[in-house]
């Protein structure tokens, strides 16, 4: 029994001594960024505004036909004004109670 506990004690105390060679610094500075800071910031702001003119913000694949319509304003709001006073479409957030 002795030497067992012996032996795991050994074992333990060689994996924390082996954890702790592999330590790195807390703040993980190895895997910080590098920045090229000899550019000025009038060069940096005229590159924005290149990239602002010319980046498209349409998702790919999402554009759509258009329509040109030809019919009248006021001729449409009629036709809706008529077919909700005969119930065929619905009015409000209710809808047709029938």
């Amino acid at each position: 029994m002795n030497k067992t506990a012996r032996f795991l004690s050994i074992a333990a105390v060689a994996a924390f001594a082996s954890l702790g060679a592999h330590a790195d610094e807390a703040d993980s500075s190895q895997f910080a960024l590098q920045f090229d800071t000899n550019r000025t910031r009038a060069e940096v702001t005229a590159e924005a505004a290149v990239e602002a003119r010319t980046h498209n913000m349409e998702p790919a694949g999402s554009r759509v036909m258009t329509y040109q319509s030809t019919a009248d304003r006021t001729a449409v709001r009629a036709q809706a004004a008529e077919a909700v006073r005969t119930g065929q479409i619905s009015h409000g957030e209710i809808g047709n109670a029938m």
